[in-house]
């Protein structure tokens, strides 16, 4: 009766996670898209731990003993990474998502990893168990397929483990964000992954603690310089590419674990997190394997900023507030910058009064803005930006030479016309937002300094370009008095 139930509780909680994915793929529908994903969990963890009781209370006595002892054990843990989570989740502001979301990777990858070991341990252990166990698979001839979603899980595991680590580190700035370039560097990728096949087959045949555990060094390290060899302006894509993995180490784990919800949640990270990643090349102008293989600046070297464009021009608050006055139409283009001034609130009352005054204002958005996809997104839905102002690349970049001003706030990268204009760029043919296609751009920057991906920005020296620097957050608050 029981199994019944947690049959049925696992599709309901998979038909929800499907809806969460749907409705998160629309502003308007967010908010529900994340209730249907709460709801599906809680329904999956709940009809979990009702099998793991289960299971306790039929068996022997001495296994009752034991099992009520794990039980324990598995409400402590839960509640101490429940307060954990509720503690970060109101600690870590939108600025640090990115960093925490790489961090969330790697824990999926160990546990894939601790899984797996566990996994294979239990069927060729030496305890009453395991020899049970063992003797079950060789019943229905699944040894062998048995082995081989241990080694894979493991596989999948410890390259997102390393690989999302990397990626934190790069993306809190406790590393540099520059790719790292070794000799041979490719064909080390490709020698990490020709020997874990072999040792796979190995493993299959003739399975044993040496050529997992060699496996799992490899990728380990496979993991650490796959993601160390891509730049800071692919980034993004690492991101959606290491959700996607850890979507396929969950699914792994499922099928060692017997378990259907966690195969059919796996999958669906893992599906939607690689279609993510291609969408974002696409959008980069970029084949996927083109980001694995090296990242922005691997074969090109990164702009030092030292090229000689001319001189930029400043200007002050007060006069693009009086810019701002005399125009019909205005273009925002907001970058990681914005983020982390917090501007965003003061950019929605600016994008306010100058709607109240009949100025058509809008927010050009893209693809890859910030560390993160989406990242502009949920920070204007987050200061009650209209949904209908706020428009993709694609949607924009034609409007640009009938637009008065534009406003750059804290982007770099997604600006630079030399992506369209210098072929020997890093950047070159990555598809950008044109703002220098309006008539005035104003870009709110800190410095001079180059952005992410270390290629310096010829749109800064434009005749039609003129610089505000300060905090972002600051100097719209100074235009919004002005006006």
């Amino acid at each position: 009766m029981l199994s019944t139930v947690v049959t049925a509780a696992y599709i309901v909680a998979a038909l929800l996670f499907i809806l969460s994915l749907a409705g998160l793929s629309k502003h308007e529908s967010a908010k529900h898209g994340n209730w249907f994903g709460i709801a599906g969990m809680v329904i999956a963890l709940a009809a979990t731990i009702a099998l793991v009781v289960k299971g306790v209370y039929d068996g022997p006595g001495a296994a009752v003993d034991s099992g009520k002892w794990g039980l324990g054990v598995l409400v402590i843990t839960m509640a101490l990474g429940g307060a954990i989570g509720v503690r970060i989740a109101r600690r870590v502001e939108m600025t640090g998502m990115p960093e925490l979301i790489a961090m969330m990777h790697s824990f999926v990858g160990l546990a894939a990893v601790l899984v797996g070991y566990n996994s294979f341990l239990g069927a060729h252990g030496d305890s009453p168990e395991a020899v049970e166990a063992h003797r079950a698979l060789e019943a229905i001839d699944m040894v062998g397929i048995h082995n081989g979603e241990v080694f894979v899980g493991v596989f999948i595991g410890a390259l997102t483990f390393t690989g999302s680590i990397v990626a934190y580190l790069k993306l809190s700035a406790k590393m540099k964000s520059a790719p790292l370039v070794l000799p041979m560097r490719h064909w080390l990728n490709l020698l990490a992954v020709l020997v874990s096949v072999a040792l796979g087959a190995w493993f299959v045949v003739s399975p044993s603690l040496v050529p997992l555990a060699i496996m799992t060094v490899i990728a380990l390290l496979f993991g650490w310089h796959l993601v160390a060899s891509i730049g800071g302006g692919d980034m993004p894509v690492v991101i959606s590419m290491l959700n996607s993995y850890s979507g396929w180490a969950a699914a792994a784990a499922g099928f060692m674990l017997s378990n259907d919800l966690l195969i059919v949640t796996g999958a669906l990270v893992g599906s939607s997190g690689a279609f993510l990643s291609y969408i974002m090349c696409k959008a980069m102008n970029r084949s996927f394997i083109s980001v694995i293989a090296g990242g922005f600046g691997a074969d090109a070297p990164a702009s030092s900023g030292d090229e000689d464009y001319g001189e930029h021009r400043e200007t002050n608050a007060e006069a693009v507030a009086e810019m701002l006055g005399d125009a019909s139409s205005v273009v925002i283009a907001p970058g990681y910058g914005m983020a982390v001034a917090q501007a965003q609130y003061p950019v929605a009352d600016l994008t306010e009064r100058l709607r109240a005054k009949g100025v058509d204002v809008r927010f050009g958005i893209h693809p890859v803005a910030g560390r993160l996809p989406g990242h502009m997104n949920v920070l204007l839905a987050e200061a009650k930006v209209p949904y209908d102002v706020v428009l993709e690349m694609d949607e924009i970049n034609d409007d640009f030479p009938q637009t008065d001003v534009v406003l750059v706030i804290g982007a770099n990268d997604t600006v630079n016309p030399a992506a369209a204009e210098d072929p020997s760029s890093p950047i070159a043919g990555m598809p950008v937002l044109e703002v220098w296609n309006a008539k005035d751009v104003i870009v709110f920057k800190r410095s001079m300094a180059t952005g992410y991906a270390g290629v310096q920005n010829p749109l800064f020296f434009k005749e039609n370009t003129q610089m505000l620097f300060g905090d972002a957050k600051e100097r719209v608050g100074d235009i919004l008095r002005s006006l």
